[in-house]
C-alpha cells in the first residue's frame, strides 16, 4: 500500500513566501475564505483555549462595565494599560509552564472548577511568546500557578472555547509561535490566555470569531477599539485593518480623533492602523485650520492634536511668527517645567515651526528664548538664514524635496499675512528695500473687491506693511490692481519717508519703476495707488500679462527716512 507523506503543518520550509506577503495568510481581509461553521466546533477543532478572566483594578470597575462613550473608554483603557505593564512583570517574573497529563479529551469535563482536576495548561501573555521556558515538575508548576492566581491574577471564570490551530496560525504569528515553537508546550491539547474582564474578554471572542468569519457583528466605536487592541495584542493584522476601516467609516469627532491620535504607539506604527491614525490627523487640520478662531480649543489640546494641527500645509495663520508665539504659550501652559518645555521643543514641538519663514527680527528672539536648548537655537536659525539667502529657483526646490516629508521647514504654509524679503541699510541715510511675491492664484483671489496684506517690517523703529487690492479706477469704470503702504502704528506719531514702488516686466524680467514720491505717515494712514499698472483687471490677469513672470508677480519698494 503507498504512503502519503503529509508535510508538517508547521515547517517553515513547506510555507510560500506568498503566505507572508500583505495579501497573504498574515495580512488578508478580502480573499480569505469563510470558516465561520467551523468556529468553536469541536469536530473541526483540535485545541481547547482556556481564557481565563482576571479582575480589573478597583478604579476601573467604578466607571463600570460599560463604556457609554469615547471618553470613558479612554480613561479605561489608560488604567488598564497600566496595570496590564504590572501584569507583565509579574509574569515575567514568575514566568512557568504548566504541564499535566490528560487524556486528549474534552467530553464530559467540567470547567468552572480546576481545584481536583489535573488540566494542561499553557500560561501566555504575547510578551512571552517565543521564549525558552524551561519545563519544571507538574506538582511545582501547579503550586507556582496557584500563589500566582491567588495573589496577583485572581480568576474569575473561565471560557473554553474549541479551536484549529491551522486557521489560528494563518491569521496570527503570535498564535503561529506558540503552536509551532517546538517545546513540549506546543504539542499541547489546552491553551490558556489570561484576558481582562471589562473589555479584553468580548473583544478576545470577537476576535478569534473574525479569524474564522473575517467579519465582525459589533459596530460601536468603543467596541471596534477594543478588539483593535487585542487584535494588536495577538497580532492579527487582517483584523486590524477591518476595525480601522470601520472606525474611518464612523463619523469622526474631536474627542474621537484624538484618542485614535492617543492609542499605544505599537497600534499606531502598525500599517493596519496608519490610514485611521491619518485621517484623524486630517480631521483635526481641517477642524482648526483657522487657529484664529478657535484658540482656546486649540491651547486646549494634548501635544498629538497640537502636531496634527501644526504639521498642516494649509494652517491659516497670520504668519509663521505667529506659530511661533502660540506653540510657546502652548508649551509654557502644559509644561510649567523648564527643562520638560525643553525637552518637548526638541522632540516635538521645534520640528512644527517653519523657521525659514520667520522674520529675522522673531529668529533674534529665538536665539535668545531660555525655553530652545542652547544647541538648538543657533542651528535651526542658521538654516533658516541660509534659506533667507538662497535664490528663489533653490528655494523651490528644497521646498519640492520635502513634500512627502511628514514635517516640512521649507514649504510655505498659505498665511494670511504674505511674508515679504528685507534689505536695511544704516548709512547713510536709513533705507530698507522691500520685496513682495503674489502668485497668479492669490492675484485671481482679489477679485473682484479682496485684499491681501502683507507681513509687518521695520524701518527707523517703525513697522509699515503692503496691502493689495482689487478695486475700480477712479472713474469706477473698470477694476485694476492698486498697491499700499501702511504704518502700523496708531496715534499722533508722524514719520516722514520717501518712497519708490517697482514691478518686474517682460521682456527685460528688470524692476521697473511705476511710481515715486514722498509721504509723512500718521498712525493708521496709508500711501498708494489704485491702478498700479495703469491698465484694466482683464488685462492685467490675461495670459499674456507683462507682469506675471512664471506665474508670480514681483513687487518692489524701496522706503528712505526722509531727514
Amino acid at each position: 500500500m503507498r504512503v502519503l507523506k503529509v508535510p508538517d503543518l508547521f515547517d517553515l520550509s513547506t510555507i510560500m513566501v506568498s503566505d507572508f506577503s500583505p495579501g497573504g495568510a498574515f495580512g488578508s481581509d478580502t480573499t480569505e475564505p469563510d470558516f465561520g461553521f467551523a468556529f468553536n466546533d469541536s469536530n473541526f477543532s483540535d485545541r481547547v483555549l482556556r481564557i481565563e478572566i482576571m479582575p480589573d483594578s478597583p478604579e476601573t470597575k467604578s466607571d463600570g462595565d460599560c463604556c457609554s462613550s469615547i471618553a470613558v473608554w479612554a480613561r479605561n483603557r489608560k488604567r488598564r494599560r497600566e496595570d496590564f505593564k504590572k501584569e507583565i512583570d509579574v509574569v515575567q517574573r514568575q514566568e512557568q509552564v504548566l504541564n499535566c497529563n490528560v487524556p486528549d479529551t474534552v467530553d464530559g469535563l467540567t470547567y468552572e472548577n480546576r481545584d481536583d482536576d489535573a488540566v494542561a495548561m499553557i500560561e501566555v501573555s504575547p510578551s512571552d511568546v517565543g521564549l525558552n521556558c524551561n519545563q519544571i515538575g507538574n506538582d511545582t508548576a501547579y503550586d507556582n500557578y496557584s500563589s500566582l492566581n491567588k495573589d496577583h491574577l485572581t480568576v474569575l471564570r473561565v471560557n473554553i472555547i474549541h479551536i484549529s490551530s491551522p486557521i489560528l496560525a494563518a491569521k496570527s504569528p503570535f498564535f503561529y509561535k506558540l503552536f509551532s515553537n517546538g517545546m513540549t508546550e506546543s504539542e499541547q491539547r489546552y491553551v490558556t490566555l489570561p484576558v481582562h474582564a471589562s473589555a479584553e474578554e468580548a473583544a478576545l471572542l470577537d476576535l478569534l470569531n473574525f479569524m474564522y468569519s473575517n467579519t465582525l457583528s459589533t459596530t460601536t466605536p468603543t467596541a471596534l477599539l477594543d478588539v483593535l487592541m487585542v487584535a494588536d495584542k495577538f497580532e492579527v493584522a487582517s483584523c486590524m485593518r477591518y476595525c480601522s476601516r470601520l472606525l474611518r467609516n464612523l463619523p469622526m469627532t474631536c474627542e474621537s480623533a484624538l484618542l485614535y491620535l492617543d492609542l499605544p504607539s505599537t497600534v499606531l506604527m502598525a500599517d493596519a492602523v496608519q490610514p485611521l491614525a491619518d485621517a484623524a490627523k486630517l480631521f483635526l487640520a481641517a477642524k482648526y485650520k483657522d487657529v484664529t478662531k478657535f484658540q482656546d480649543e486649540v491651547l486646549n489640546l494634548p501635544l498629538a492634536g497640537i502636531e496634527a494641527v501644526f504639521s498642516s500645509d494649509d494652517l491659516q495663520v497670520a504668519s509663521e511668527d505667529a506659530v511661533y508665539d502660540f506653540l510657546l504659550k502652548w508649551a509654557r501652559t502644559h509644561y510649567p517645567k523648564l527643562e520638560e518645555r525643553r525637552r518637548v521643543f526638541a522632540t516635538c514641538l521645534g520640528r512644527l515651526i517653519r523657521f525659514p519663514h520667520m522674520t529675522c527680527r522673531k529668529l533674534k528672539k529665538v536665539l535668545t528664548c531660555n525655553d530652545f536648548d542652547a544647541e538648538i537655537a543657533p542651528k535651526v536659525v542658521l538654516e533658516a538664514l541660509f534659506f533667507k539667502a538662497e535664490t528663489p529657483h533653490k528655494q523651490r526646490a528644497l521646498a519640492s524635496e520635502e513634500a512627502n516629508a511628514p514635517y516640512r521647514h521649507f514649504l510655505e504654509r498659505a498665511y494670511k499675512y504674505r511674508p515679504v524679503k528685507v534689505v536695511e541699510f544704516e548709512k547713510p541715510r536709513q533705507q530698507c528695500v522691500v520685496y513682495l511675491d503674489l502668485k497668479r492664484e492669490e492675484c485671481a483671489h482679489l477679485f473682484p473687491g479682496g485684499k491681501v496684506y502683507s507681513q509687518a517690517f521695520h524701518l527707523g523703529g517703525q513697522g509699515f506693511f503692503f496691502s493689495a487690492h482689487c478695486h475700480m479706477d477712479q472713474q469706477s469704470s473698470f477694476h485694476c490692481f492698486g498697491l499700499f503702504l501702511g504704518m502700523q502704528e496708531k496715534g499722533p506719531v508722524t514719520f516722514a519717508v520717501d518712497y519708490e514702488f517697482a514691478a518686474r516686466s517682460k521682456p527685460t524680467e528688470d524692476y521697473i519703476s511705476k511710481y515715486k514720491g514722498n509721504y509723512t505717515f500718521t498712525g493708521g494712514k496709508a500711501v498708494g495707488y489704485r491702478n498700479l499698472f495703469g491698465i484694466p483687471w482683464t488685462t492685467f490677469m490675461a495670459d499674456d500679462s507683462n507682469y506675471f513672470i512664471n506665474g508670480v508677480l514681483h513687487l518692489r519698494a524701496e522706503l528712505t527716512v526722509r531727514q
